[in-house]
Formats: structure tokens, C-alpha cells, sequence
């Protein structure tokens, strides 16, 4: 790789010639002119470019691409042609579907070479599992409404603004979700519900949420309102239950004012169930609409499958499942343990987990609010030792108290399910110590996106045995 330098003269505006090296870990393309580091979106690695630079910082530069001069032979139209490279979730349409799933083990790769936890260079990386078709996975579709040319829009922001972007379309979406919000902005411009305006702060209708089952079909609707009032609601509630008879739950979030927030602390029920149901690993779980759970249900129940393999646990071993969630891991994992303990800092989250414990007659496995790196040392002050541990931590990453928690306990099988490589190779710096890798098994979650979930098989290193 070449040295790179932390000064330059690049001014934005200036174009010149650029070989693309390889990808970065947002899915940016990466050259280097006069020995600085230059991200451009869109391009593809071997492809020459004329760039032309949009930012400058001290040490690298962003740019675009003014001319394709050479076109990589991965590069593909992207399915979503009129929103890509407007919206997130579609950041890598360009490229093939072999080569994303290639991309999502360098990514890996890159993040350990960046923070060199021990023994990194031996890592056994695992090609990444991917999917027969790599579209319409996303059960849940969360999606701004606003007034655009007169007209209600639903759709995402523009990449780093408030601008809304319209989408009629989205490959990724479940089509059941996609039918549902256009049919619902059709009706309220129909029946001229107000529509929230954010520089105002006035009108009501902010947010449409919309979840499917994959097992059952059935849907829910959220409205999230900027007031308790929804005008029209009978006649709103009446038309979708006659079009669509599918959405089995109508419910409204009450999210006042302007926040970056998308959900406020109050749900209440317009129409049907409270909940929709779905099965993961044979188990049903109860999603309420708030709920965390996974988008991609299919390659869900094949994360949980490699978490099984890794961890390999016999009827006498206990588990610990850290961020345990609404339970979907730990409760796939009881039927092969002696007791499943799980902790999370969301109360919702909690109550939900032990009813879907409840839910499947799952009666070995106990949940708790609070922090893993305050409650797991004062489970083992009290004398339990948890034989293994999963850890499925949000993109920040384990706490750093958490991490010295792990160190002190060193439960014999640990497996590390990643959703952030950055944060997963800095994580494995401290853990190295005590563990080796056995492998990384990626595997791809989320399709025409650069984002990457990762199983890790820790094994405890011989010398702590």
C-alpha cells in the first residue's frame, strides 16, 4: 500500500485520473493521488476514473466520478436505478452479488490488519454466506412522510440531509411492505390527512412503519404522530381493513415535536392485535411494534444455526446470552443447555423475552434488565459460572467493562456475533489474550449494502485451561 501523506494541495473542484485499489469498509472506492488517500463513491476496484474532489480533509480527500474510463467487469446496473446513490440501504447496487459477498471478507480483513488483534494473520476467514436472491428481504419498511410538490411522499432521506426521497420502489423491501405504505399515502392524501412539516413542526402524520411476518403473512401498521389525534381515522382504519385484510394490527406511536427520535414512549392500538407472530429456529416470538428483531429473517435462522455449530453445547453447560434482546438467540440455543441466562438494558425488550419464553414452554431460561458488565460479575459473585458465552453487542461494539468482565470469568466456549468489523477486530485486541480465534464465518445479512454480520469461535487458549 502506498505511504500515505497527511498534507496536500488538492483543492475541491480539481479533477485527475485515479486507478480504484479496492473498497473500503462503507463501500467507497480507494485511490491514491500524489500519496493521498482519495474515497470515491460508487467506484469499483480496477476501474480508472477521472475524479473530481467534492471534500478535502488533511489527511485523505473525497471526490466523485466525473469519467468511467475503465469499467470494472463487476459493475452491474443497479436495480434501484432511480434512487441509488441518493439513499442508504442500496450503497453496493452496482457491484455483482459474488463479488459484494467477496467485498464483505476483505472488509473483515481490512478492520484486522487496522488493529492487529494477536495472531490475526493466521485467522481462518470464512468465505461469506450469502443468499440465493439477494432481494426483498427486509420485513420492515420505516419510512418518513412528508409533503413533496404537493403531493404525500414516503421514503428515506437523502444521504447526509433532510430531503426526502419518494420511493415508489425499493428491491430490498419486502413487496407486502411496499404495497402497504403506498396504498396508506394514497389514502391520506386522499382523505387529507395532515401531513407533519418538520420546519413548522405542524400537521401529524410523521412516520409509517410497516413489519411482515415471513411465517404468517400477516402485517402491522404504525402510524407515528406528532399528536394523539389522527383525523379520519375511521374512515383510514375501515379502507385498510377492506384493501388490505392482511394487516392484522394497527397501532399509533405518539412521537411529539422535533426530535431526531423516530419513536416515541407511547404506542397505543387503532385496530386488531397488539402483536404479529413469527417463527425463527422453530420458535414463535411475539413482535410487538416496537420490538427489536431482525430484517432478514432467512439468513437470521442461518446466523443462529452457525451459533449452534460454534458453540456446540452439551445439557449440563450453562449460557449466558449478553444484549440478549427480545431472547431470539438464547432461546434457540435452550433446548442444548442446562439454563440460559440473558440481560439486557431495555425493559420492553426484556418482558418480551420472558413472554417468549413463556410462548414456547421454555422453562431453563431467565432474563434480567441491566447492564451485562454490572450484572454478569454479580452472577458470578453469587456463584454462577457460565460454561459459554454469545455476545451479539450493537455496532459500538462490547463496553469496555464488559470485555474485563469476559477476561475474568473466561467461560470455556464463547462465540462473538458481530454486526461492525471495526469494533469486532479492536474488541479481539483484549480477548486474543485469553482466546484464539477459531474462525470467522461472515455472512450477509444485508444484501446490496457494505454492512456485514459476522459469526466468531472463540476457544480459550490452553495456557488459562
Amino acid at each position: 500500500m502506498p505511504e500515505v501523506t497527511y498534507f496536500h494541495d488538492i483543492q475541491v473542484g480539481q479533477r485527475f485520473p485515479l486507478t480504484i485499489k479496492r473498497l473500503g469498509i462503507n463501500g467507497e472506492g480507494i485511490g491514491y493521488y500524489k500519496r493521498t488517500i482519495v474515497f470515491v463513491k460508487g467506484a469499483l476496484p480496477d476501474e480508472v476514473i477521472v475524479a473530481e474532489v467534492t471534500a478535502t480533509a488533511p489527511k485523505y480527500v473525497n471526490a466523485k466520478i466525473h469519467t468511467l474510463r475503465k469499467k470494472s467487469p463487476q459493475r452491474v446496473e443497479p436495480r434501484d436505478a432511480d434512487y441509488y446513490g441518493h439513499v442508504g440501504g442500496i450503497e453496493l447496487e452496482h457491484l455483482s452479488y459474488p463479488a459484494q459477498l467477496a467485498f464483505k471478507v476483505d472488509v473483515i480483513r481490512q478492520s484486522l490488519e487496522k488493529f492487529k488483534p494477536r495472531g490475526y494473520q493466521h485467522y481462518k476467514l470464512r468465505p461469506t454466506i450469502g443468499m440465493a436472491e439477494p432481494y426483498e428481504y427486509r420485513d420492515k419498511a420505516q419510512f418518513q412522510v412528508r409533503e413533496l410538490n404537493g403531493h404525500v411522499a414516503a421514503g428515506l432521506y437523502q444521504e447526509h440531509s433532510h430531503q426526502l426521497v419518494d420511493l415508489k420502489t425499493f428491491s430490498t423491501q419486502r413487496p407486502a411492505t411496499m404495497q402497504v405504505i403506498r396504498y396508506v399515502v394514497a389514502l391520506l392524501e386522499e382523505l387529507k390527512v395532515p401531513i407533519y412539516n418538520e420546519e413548522q413542526n405542524s400537521g401529524i402524520v410523521k412516520t409509517l412503519v410497516v413489519r411482515e411476518s415471513f411465517s404468517t403473512g400477516h402485517l402491522q401498521l404504525t402510524f407515528i404522530t406528532n399528536s394523539r389525534k389522527l383525523p379520519h381515522k375511521r374512515e383510514l382504519l375501515s379502507r385498510i381493513h377492506t384493501k388490505m385484510p392482511q394487516i392484522t394490527s394497527i397501532m399509533q406511536n405518539l412521537n411529539q415535536g422535533r426530535t431526531s427520535l423516530i419513536w416515541g414512549e407511547e404506542t397505543f392500538n387503532l385496530a386488531g392485535d397488539d402483536y404479529i407472530t413469527e417463527t425463527l429456529s422453530g420458535l414463535t416470538f411475539k413482535l410487538s411494534a416496537r420490538a427489536f428483531f431482525q430484517l432478514n429473517p432467512a439468513q437470521t435462522a442461518k446466523m443462529y444455526a452457525l451459533a449452534r455449530e460454534a458453540l456446540q453445547l452439551a445439557p449440563h453447560e450453562s449460557l449466558v446470552d449478553a444484549y440478549c434482546g427480545v431472547g431470539t438467540i438464547g432461546l434457540s440455543l435452550a433446548d442444548t443447555a442446562s439454563e440460559v441466562r440473558g440481560m439486557d438494558i431495555v425493559p420492553a425488550a426484556i418482558a418480551d423475552a420472558q413472554e417468549n419464553a413463556n410462548l414456547n414452554h421454555i422453562d431453563n431460561a431467565k432474563y434480567e434488565v441491566g447492564k451485562a458488565e454490572e450484572l454478569l460479575p454479580q452472577w458470578l459473585a453469587a456463584g454462577f459460572a457460565p460454561d459459554a458465552l454469545v455476545v451479539d453487542p450493537p455496532r459500538t461494539g462490547l463496553d469496555q467493562a464488559l470485555l474485563h468482565a469476559i477476561l475474568d470469568s473466561r467461560p470455556q466456549k464463547f462465540v462473538y456475533i458481530s454486526c461492525n468489523p471495526s469494533t469486532l477486530a479492536r474488541d479481539l485486541v483484549r480477548l486474543s489474550e485469553v482466546y484464539a480465534v477459531d474462525y470467522i464465518q461472515s455472512i450477509d445479512m444485508f444484501p446490496q449494502t457494505a454492512r456485514v454480520e459476522a459469526v466468531v469461535r472463540l476457544e480459550k487458549r490452553n495456557i488459562y485451561r
